[in-house]
């Protein structure tokens, strides 16, 4: 085994006990006072004492008051310091935008949503989003000089480690873009993902991560995309091209044309912009999956048996992941999710019958719960999961930079 690297005071960076990890066990809630961290963590009472003072010094920790005591004088009670930062984040669609402002528990404090064309470019997108931060911290009375760093969603395949998007097909201008350096000026963390990966974080943070640690998040709106979580994670794959379901081939749909340039994807015969289509030849006027959706709650028999329909067909293919990848839940989102009655209907109808009675024993197949907020509460996620990792809190304790 290598030996393990200690920072200048010789905590262990990443080890038990360290700065980081009491501030997880803060974080958490698995503890409030010193002695609950002694217990936790394992190391001696002055070591904690040492750690729990370098975390007030850095504001990461204030104290709130005395606990419960147990003989003798009650413990003063410890409290992750929440506001001691802001997190910036981005969620970017094909047509529409919002922007908001978290603090470090990943609490909503301020968003604005507009329509706003990716396919307007980078630097015009880009430079809309930076004012618009800006504009969001004034709101706040706050400046860059709290902000602890910044997410953003792009609605196409990403590098996640470099935040570059790569070969998107609805973004012209934005292959291999870096749109980090398009905020390097703060001097922040600039963390980037494809939109449905941070929908799913969203969705997994706010409602299921203290439940199950695997889960598919499917985004049923103009297209169909999936975003995967793998033992509490973001699943990425190789070249971040995981979960790209709605491009997977559905039997007997050669002649429908997707806009991959492939046929028989199920993005082409279940997504909102194929159902519009389809009610468009029996004479309707729907333009769009919202349009769908509003025939649906409307009772409109063709909208609601189109839906049914495509339900089954999105059923057909998360059978399959569902026996390969065993997720103890599914949840359905998009706009298509707004008709969730019939759409999941027709999911279930189709997963509980086609998948291994093992791998669907205790699985869930529910509607999203934050709606148009999924995205910005995942980017959100993923920017405190990368600040806030015992390893970076220990060395901004320490001043390593």
């Amino acid at each position: 085994m290598g030996e393990l690297l200690t920072t200048t005071n010789g905590w262990p960076t990443t080890a038990p006990g360290s700065p980081g990890h009491l501030l997880q066990l803060l974080r958490e809630g698995a503890a409030s006072t010193r002695p609950q961290l002694v217990e936790l963590s394992g190391i001696s009472r002055t070591a904690v004492s040492q750690r729990v003072d370098a975390l007030l010094a850095a504001g990461l920790v204030v104290q709130d008051g005395a606990g419960a005591s147990t003989g003798g004088r009650p413990a003063v009670r410890l409290r992750f310091n929440h506001d001691h930062g802001l997190v910036l984040v981005a969620d970017l669609g094909a047509t529409h935008a919002r922007l908001a402002v978290t603090d470090l528990a990943g609490e909503l404090l301020v968003e604005r949503a507009e329509d706003r064309a990716i396919a307007e470019g980078p630097g015009p997108v880009l430079d809309w989003v930076r004012a618009g931060f800006e504009q969001l911290l004034d709101e706040l009375g706050r400046g860059r000089a709290d902000v602890r760093g910044i997410g953003i969603g792009l609605p196409g395949p990403v590098e996640h480690g470099s935040g570059r998007a790569v070969s998107p097909p609805i973004m012209p201008g934005w292959d291999g873009y870096p749109v980090p350096a398009h905020f390097a000026d703060y001097d922040v963390p600039v963390l980037v993902d494809n939109d449905v990966n941070i929908m799913a974080l969203g969705e997994y943070w706010a409602a299921w991560r203290h439940e199950v640690d695997d889960l598919l998040f499917i985004k049923v709106g103009t297209g169909i995309g999936c975003g995967v979580i793998a033992s509490g994670r973001v699943h990425r794959g190789a070249q971040g091209a995981a979960g790209d379901l709605g491009h997977v081939r559905v039997p007997g749909a050669d002649d429908a044309l997707c806009r991959c340039g492939n046929t028989g994807c199920v993005e082409a015969v279940a997504g909102g912009q194929a159902i519009a289509e389809r009610l468009r030849s029996l004479g309707s006027s729907a333009r769009d999956a919202r349009d769908v959706v509003n025939l649906v709650l409307a009772g409109d028999r063709e909208a609601t048996r189109a839906v049914r329909e495509a339900g089954r067909e999105l059923g057909a293919v998360l059978a399959a992941a569902v026996n390969f990848f065993n997720p103890a839940v599914i949840v359905i989102g998009g706009d298509m999710a707004n008709a969730h009655e019939q759409l999941l209907a027709g999911v279930r109808e189709v997963v509980y019958r086609r998948s291994l009675p093992l791998a669907t024993r205790h699985l869930r197949v529910v509607p999203a719960q934050l709606g148009d907020r999924a995205g910005i509460t995942g980017a959100s996620a993923m920017v405190l999961a990368e600040v806030l990792a015992p390893g970076a809190v220990d060395r901004l304790v320490n001043g390593v930079t």
